[in-house]
């Protein structure tokens, strides 16, 4: 064979390889693409909700854990105690709550006993009234008798008589009258008293709910001396010791939430009218450059921070020099969802990813971004 068919020969088989890598990697070449991207996760900061001490400490640092494990628990006595406390408070609130009820039912009575009197009294004030009228007008006909000489004066002074004795009737019956009024009014404010002592009946009574809060928020701070996963994840940064003091709500170590992977991808500002919330990606992690991860498109950054205009000295604006031809894109962060992750895969939380986005929603099997654009 002479040197022009084995320089022919070798022109097709370089140029054929030269297509097949073209054609592979086509997409690295038509689509967005970026190799600056992070793995990352949803952080869950593990801080206790009540103060104390540490007793026991079940996880090591990075362990994996499901929700619900436990974690490390506080010495719950001191919580026990304030339970116990509060428990007996209730009980002795429900205790006058009862005893201020029985109270009111006594009050009622009275007031229904003596409400029941006034008519009566009243009946009587007006039988009084009545035959002191009759007597009035009895005396004073025998007043006129006995001026005309027509009855001895003795049957006058009968009919005196019996006018005082009814006169004293009714004032005693009107005496009556008012005690029954007086008694009513009474009873009606021990009643009123004995109401505001006690409060709202059940359930809505403030004293005892008020006392059986403080039992729930006593009961919760016992429970919470035990403190669990929320989420299935890896816990990272455990150093905590058996007898450390803890403090409410300042976080010990991190779980990792494991079902919220994602990739932070920074893209170039001219590859952003290409990329779309459901875009198909490819993700490649540096560590794992020969297993690609599907992705989608979950959503783009509405704004960065701008590299200069910020306060400097003299509160005058600092200005960074440019050069009019040089022109440097910036890169703004979309969020990448991981999908279909494979088993032997394990992912890092900050570690780097290269990123392609398959435009318009195209879909194809999945190839590793090349080595050299890692």
């Amino acid at each position: 064979m002479n040197y022009s068919a084995r320089l022919a020969i070798t022109a097709v088989i370089v140029g054929t390889a030269v297509l097949l890598v073209a054609w592979r990697y086509s997409s690295y070449i038509a689509n967005p693409w970026t190799r600056d991207g992070q793995v990352g996760a949803d952080l869950v900061l593990v801080a206790p909700r009540v103060t104390g001490p540490a007793i026991e400490v079940a996880v090591d640092d990075n362990q994996f854990v499901e929700a619900g494990d436990l974690l490390f628990r506080i010495d719950p006595r001191t919580y026990q105690v304030a339970l116990n406390a509060a428990q007996a408070n209730f009980e002795r609130t429900l205790d006058d709550f009862e005893s201020l009820s029985r109270q009111i039912d006594a009050s009622e009575a009275s007031v229904e006993q003596f409400r029941a009197l006034i008519p009566s009294a009243e009946s009587q004030v007006r039988a009084a009234a009545a035959t002191l009228t009759e007597a009035e007008r009895n005396l004073d006909r025998m007043a006129i008798l006995l001026e005309r000489g027509d009855i001895a004066q003795a049957r006058f002074d009968t009919q005196l008589r019996d006018f005082n004795v009814n006169q004293a009737a009714k004032e005693q019956a009107d005496i009556e009258l008012l005690n029954a009024k007086s008694a009513l009014t009474q009873a009606e404010a021990t009643l009123a008293q004995a109401r505001a002592n006690r409060g709202k009946p059940e359930p809505n009574n403030a004293r005892l709910n008020q006392a059986a809060a403080e039992v729930d928020a006593a009961r919760l701070n016992l429970e919470f001396t035990e403190v669990r996963a929320p989420v299935d994840g890896y816990v990272t940064n455990v150093d905590l010791r058996i007898g450390e003091q803890l403090t409410a709500y300042a976080p010990e170590f991190a779980l990792i939430d494991t079902s919220t992977y994602w990739v932070d991808a920074s893209f170039r500002e001219t590859f952003l009218a290409d990329i779309n919330p459901g875009d198909q990606a490819v993700v490649t992690l540096m560590s794992y450059p020969g297993t690609p991860i599907e992705g989608v498109v979950d959503s783009i950054n509405w704004g960065i921070a701008p590299s200069d205009g910020t306060t400097g000295a003299g509160l005058l604006p600092n200005v960074r020099t440019t050069f009019e031809w040089i022109r440097l894109a910036q890169r703004v962060p979309v969020k990448i969802k991981l999908r279909n992750v494979p088993e032997d895969v394990r992912l890092v939380v900050g570690t780097t990813a290269s990123v392609l986005v398959r435009r318009d929603g195209e879909t194809g099997s999945l190839i590793p971004v090349p080595r050299f654009l890692q």
